[in-house]
Formats: C-alpha cells, structure tokens, sequence
C-alpha cells in the first residue's frame, strides 16, 4: 500500500474522506428535516456552560497579565525616581545613609510583590486554563461521533425497511452502529461527568488567585507605608536642618552686633544667663534648653538613660553637656510637664529624634 505521509496510508486517508462525506451528508439531511438527530438538553447546558466558563477564565488570565506589566511598569517608574533622589541627595545631608538603605529596600519590595503575584495568582490562572484545550477537542470529537452513530442508525434503519433485505449488508451495518454507539457513549458519559466538576471548579480556582492576590497587596502596601513614613521623617529631619543652620548663622550675626552693645552698659544692667530664659508665662527654662518637640510615635524606653514618649508629648530638648556623647539621631530632654512642676532635670533621658517633631 503506497505511503501518503508519515502514518498516513492512502487507505486510511481514503476513510478519513468518507468519514468527512458521511457527516456532511447526515448534517445537511438533519437540517432540512429529512433525518432526526439525537438531542441532549442538559449536555448542551453544560457545554454552553463550559465555553462561558473558558472564556471567562481566558480574560481574567488576559487581564492579570496586563496587572502584572503595570506593575513592573511602576516598579521601573518608582525605581527611576529613586535613583534620582539617591543621585541628588548629598553626603553631609541628614540621613544619607538611612535614604541609601530606604531606596534599596523599596526596590526589594516592589520585585517581591511583582515575583509573588506571578508564582501564585498568575500560576493558579495558567494552571487552570491548560485543562480548556483538551476538553475543547474532546466536545468536537464527541459531537463528530454523535453525527457518526446518527448516520449509522439511519442506514441501518433504512436498510431493515428497504423492500429487498439483504441480511449481510444489514448485520454489517448493525455492528457498524454498536461500534459508532459505542465510541460516542463512551465520549458522552466521561465529559458528563467532567463538565460539571470542572464548573463547579471555577469559583475555588478564583478564589485561590484573588486571595492571594489581596495578601501580597495588603503585604506590599503595608510595608510600602512604612517606607514612605521613613521617607518623610527623612525629608523633615533635612528641612528642620536646614531651618537650625539658618538660625545658627542669624544668631551669629546677631550676636556679633550685641557685643558693641554690651560694653556700653554696666554689669548690672546685663541679661540674665541662659538658664533664666523665659517661655512666656515667666517660668524659667531648665539650664543648656535649645528648643522644644512634640512626640508625633511612641517610644517605650530600653535603658535607664532613655526618655518613654507618648504621643503628643512636649519635651524640652537640652545640650549634652559632652557634645562627643551624642550619637546620631538622638536628641536630650526632659517632658516639659515634669519641668513646669517640679523645675528638676534629673529624670533627663536620650529619645530618637525620628520619633517627633519640632514646635
């Protein structure tokens, strides 16, 4: 037998033609009326329900990927921008080293929350539409066999009524229905019994991908705040900075005119020390006061040289009397409260001065 392709003979092709034939025949007797076709109401709802179903599952994966080229677009954007900043912000200033670390861990966020949505959400999606393809086809090979096992009743029932019976074409043509039967009742009952577990299936898979989804957002937005609080705390500290170089070089100057001043007056008609300042209602200040804050976070102190704040309070922020025992971010002070009530600084602790604000 001469070969037409690989596996393909030219008997068997001559079949598949046949096959092609028969059906088209059957389809076109069906629609005018001139052969009955076998009907299955609630097979047909399932695959109505099925392509619904398909096409539903095809745009939400269509749609999470255009979610994930966004947000790999704003990671770009917001990885952009940051360098900028990195770039700009100079080394003297407040900060540099904290801004450093706050840009490189904004970065690491946005790649976690961008890897986690493709291994979980994504996945689930992909993983759920590879099952679509396969049962498709099996639809399609069901239905052709449904139009083979139409055509062989009617010829075999043809047959059996023809004036002149030929008992060998109509045995033939009976095992040629068991076999068409057969093949399609097979067909049927597995995709009777798939269908409806692979719809009912939808709603675990949806809520698989958008539970995950809402968890890495939550994650990524709640962690995000907390940089973008960081970040302001930065800028803030850099602009109070700036404010204190500025009033530094005003009392500079200032304090150069006063001296030509001072030597025209006698002792006893001087100023009154530092420590004699007043706040405005008369109470003297406690000695080395520079400025006052307010606790925008709470600190629960972890060493006995450390001042607990709650938020909204006020703290007289003083000198070190060692400005070498000053670490960086820490300020010294005593609560104004405890100052206005018993003029006494010997419960004086160090605070984070990221953990308030200038008044």
């Amino acid at each position: 037998m001469a070969e037409m392709g690989k596996g393909v003979t030219a008997g068997k092709l001559a079949s598949n033609v046949q096959k092609r034939l028969t059906r088209a025949q059957e389809k076109v007797l069906q629609k005018l009326g001139k052969a009955d076709e076998t009907r299955d109401a609630a097979f047909e709802e399932m695959v109505a329900n099925f392509n619904k179903q398909m096409t539903e599952g095809t745009k939400l994966q269509k749609d999470m990927k255009a979610y994930l080229v966004a947000v790999k677009t704003m990671h770009d954007a917001s990885r952009r921008l940051q360098d900028c900043l990195a770039e700009t912000y100079e080394p003297d200033w407040f900060g540099k080293e904290e801004m450093d670390t706050l840009i490189e861990d904004t970065d690491t966020l946005w790649l976690d929350y961008h890897q986690n949505i493709m291994d979980k959400s994504m996945t689930t999606l992909d993983s759920y539409l590879t099952q679509f393809p396969d049962i498709k086809a099996r639809i399609a090979k069901r239905d052709r066999k449904m139009v083979d096992f139409d055509s062989a009743r009617h010829h075999f029932n043809s047959l059996q009524k023809g004036k002149k019976k030929d008992e060998a074409k109509i045995a033939k043509a009976e095992e040629e229905l068991g076999r068409a039967q057969k093949i399609f009742e097979e067909l049927n009952v597995e995709l009777q019994d798939e269908l409806p577990v692979l719809f009912d299936n939808r709603v675990a898979v949806y809520v698989n991908a958008f539970q995950s989804l809402a968890g890495h957002q939550e994650k990524f937005h709640g962690e995000m705040s907390k940089l973008s609080q960081n970040l302001n705390d930065i800028m803030t500290k850099l602009e109070e900075q700036r404010e204190l170089k500025k009033a530094g070089t005003a009392e500079a100057k200032t304090g150069e005119g006063a001296k030509s001043e001072e030597t025209n007056h006698s002792e006893s008609a001087s100023s009154p020390p530092k420590s004699a300042v007043t706040n405005g209602s008369d109470d003297k200040l406690p000695p080395g006061f520079l400025y006052k804050v307010k606790a925008i976070h709470e600190y629960a102190a972890t060493d006995a040289d450390e001042l607990e704040l709650k938020i909204g309070d006020v703290v007289l922020v003083l000198a070190f009397d060692n400005p070498d025992e000053q670490d960086d971010g820490w300020l010294l002070g005593v609560q104004e409260s405890h100052w206005l009530q018993n003029k006494d600084i010997s419960v004086k602790g160090v605070f984070p001065e990221n953990f308030t604000q200038k008044v």
